[in-house]
């Protein structure tokens, strides 16, 4: 992990660095008292081997005193790992909390072209599964690694105290323990990080799956999308695997490298018993054999903390990466009042791909209420030229003006509180109905959802669901059709018209009939207010003001439905190509 993501960490934790005062602390005493209870023992043994040779106390205390006191202290130390446990979970959680807060809270304001270029199930997978990876590695190493750190302290300085030589030949033997710890820890991160992106790849590719499923079965790609899983899946398995057998040498070296230590202290501890300068009394041996065990035994805690945390700061990494994506260019502090619907497009240019060229030079005035058709074959720029007007994206070149004022120096939200749209891809929340009616206007009475309802022609099929308007909808819509679920969203449009509606391809999934009765409640909508028609079928486009036929990024005609079919041009070539009579 490097050192920027270290700090990031550690800000995460600064803001509850009460908690982790306390924790520190607790850790301190819960590590002091484990190290006071092999001396007791210790001298508990030593005062049962005396009173064997008919002394009945060691140092003044007396084996029933030393017992109690072993027992206070053990269960001191249980009452406060515990409480550290409840401390640690609760800290980790909020982290959890504030960090997934926050790369959900970025991912609203990233550009719409990083969200477009980014599979949304691997943008899923890092917000849920790879902040549970990093909040596990957080407990991890607020509920082991202080323990772990402060008890090898501690132990050390205990065996120096009881045996130097002891002490310092197990010093010796400890960078072994350190050298094979790290080899391990490297190795795991670079396949932990590469488990988390394939983990990714893959929610990413079932998501895709799930969401276009009838497509799927409807050409009869099961199989060939099966082998695509299977490949995915392969590779996510090689990962894992190679990630656990790093992870498990990290138990056996380490108990390895323990159990080696223990042997020769047991050893030198044995021999200095048995000669006669009488350095060590059983008691003593007894206390060392635990204070080295007290120290060994966390590293190989530490070892497997290491190596979750390698795993967690792959996962953070993933998060970071996320919320470190630039954000959309900022809004100035200019709030657009409500326009009166004048439009200006001046010499824009635009491109998604900077090597292709998209939208290029182009003109148009709008003048308030004006009726303007967007015409043209697919990939022309006409849903180009929508969101530039949504400033969903900034122009590359030229500008765009509502009732003159250029709206890259207004608030997007000042903005699109003066525009509506109706698009031919619905979006419904889960939620009622009239929850997904009133996302443009939270205060609308229940006589407003009616009426807008009654005008888009959506209350006749609402009335018919179980629950009205208070029937209760899955994700996109549910079980709902997609014409109905357009019905819906043209319901929103019309309980709160904007000063510009913007209408693109809106009727695309609408019985004929219904269309005829929604384009007149439109046609009502629209007087008096700027409207943006943009439409393959060119029946709903005959009366704008304006038609503009686009080709490659070019307005090449505009003028009336009249104006161009006299003209004999584009316009009137894609009419007739839809309504001549065979």
């Amino acid at each position: 992990m490097n050192k920027d993501n270290i700090r990031r960490i550690l800000s995460y934790l600064k803001k509850y660095r009460i908690r982790l005062i306390v924790t520190i602390l607790l850790s301190a005493v819960y590590v002091v008292l484990t190290l006071v209870l092999p001396r007791i023992a210790g001298a508990a043994i030593d005062c049962i081997d005396r009173r064997a040779g008919g002394i009945a106390q060691t140092g003044g205390y007396t084996l029933s005193g030393l017992l109690t006191a072993f027992l206070i202290c053990a269960a001191a130390a249980a009452g406060i790992r515990f409480v550290m446990s409840l401390i640690n979970s609760s800290l980790s959680s909020r982290i959890l909390h504030d960090i997934r807060r926050d790369a959900f809270d970025h991912l609203q304001d990233v550009d719409l072209s990083y969200i477009d270029s980014h599979p949304a199930g691997d943008l899923v997978s890092r917000i849920t599964t790879d902040a549970d990876r990093f909040a596990d590695g957080v407990l991890m190493a607020l509920t082991q690694l202080f323990v772990g750190a402060a008890t090898i302290l501690g132990a050390f300085i205990s065996m120096v105290q009881v045996s130097l030589r002891a002490g310092l030949l197990v010093a010796a033997l400890t960078p072994i323990s350190m050298f094979i710890a790290k080899f391990i820890a490297t190795h795991t991160y670079d396949m932990s990080l590469k488990q988390s992106r394939t983990r990714g790849e893959q929610t990413a590719f079932v998501n895709e799956m799930m969401t276009d499923q009838s497509v799927v079965r409807a050409f009869s790609h099961e199989k060939a999308q099966l082998e695509r899983f299977d490949e995915i899946n392969d590779r996510l398995t090689d990962c894992a695997v190679q990630a656990i057998f790093f992870s498990s040498l990290t138990n056996p070296t380490a108990r390895f490298m323990n159990n080696l230590i223990y042997a020769v202290v047991a050893l030198v501890g044995a021999y200095f018993c048995m000669g006669a300068e009488g350095a060590f009394t059983v008691g003593t041996l007894t206390a060392m054999l635990s204070y080295v065990t007290q120290y060994t035994k966390p590293f190989n805690e530490i070892s497997g903390v290491i190596t979750e945390l390698q795993s967690s700061a792959a996962a953070a990494q993933r998060l970071f990466e996320l919320i470190d994506v630039p954000s959309q260019i900022p809004d100035k502090d200019m709030e657009l009042p409500v326009i009166g619907g004048e439009i200006g497009i001046n010499d824009v240019s635009f491109s998604y791909d900077k090597s292709k060229d998209l939208l290029q030079h182009v003109d148009l005035q709008v003048s308030k209420g004006q009726r303007i058709a967007i015409v043209g074959p697919t990939g022309c720029g006409k849903t180009t030229l929508i969101n530039l007007l949504m400033r969903f994206y900034d122009t590359d070149e030229g500008s765009i003006t509502a009732d003159g004022v250029d709206i890259r120096d207004c608030t997007r939200r000042s903005l699109r509180h003066n525009i509506g749209m109706v698009l031919q891809d619905t979006w419904l929340r889960h939620g009622t109905i009239r929850e997904n009616i009133i996302m443009g206007k939270p205060d609308a009475t229940d006589e407003e959802i009616v009426a807008a309802a009654k005008a888009s022609h959506a209350h006749s099929f609402i009335k018919r669901l179980p629950d009205g308007y208070d029937t209760v909808i899955g994700e996109d819509g549910g079980t709902l059709s997609q014409g109905q679920k357009q019905l819906l969203c043209i319901t929103r449009v019309m309980l709160s018209p904007p000063p510009v509606l913007i209408l693109d391809e809106a009727t695309s999934s609408i019985d004929t009939r219904t269309e005829i009765l929604i384009n007149r409640a439109f046609n009502k909508l629209m007087q008096g207010r700027t409207s943006f028609i943009v439409a393959h079928r060119l029946s709903t486009v005959m009366n704008a003001d304006v038609i503009l036929v686009m080709s490659d990024g070019n307005i090449i005609e505009q003028g009336t439905h009249a104006q161009l079919l006299e003209k004999g041009g584009a316009y009137a070539e894609l009419f007739n190509s839809q309504f001549a009579v065979v």
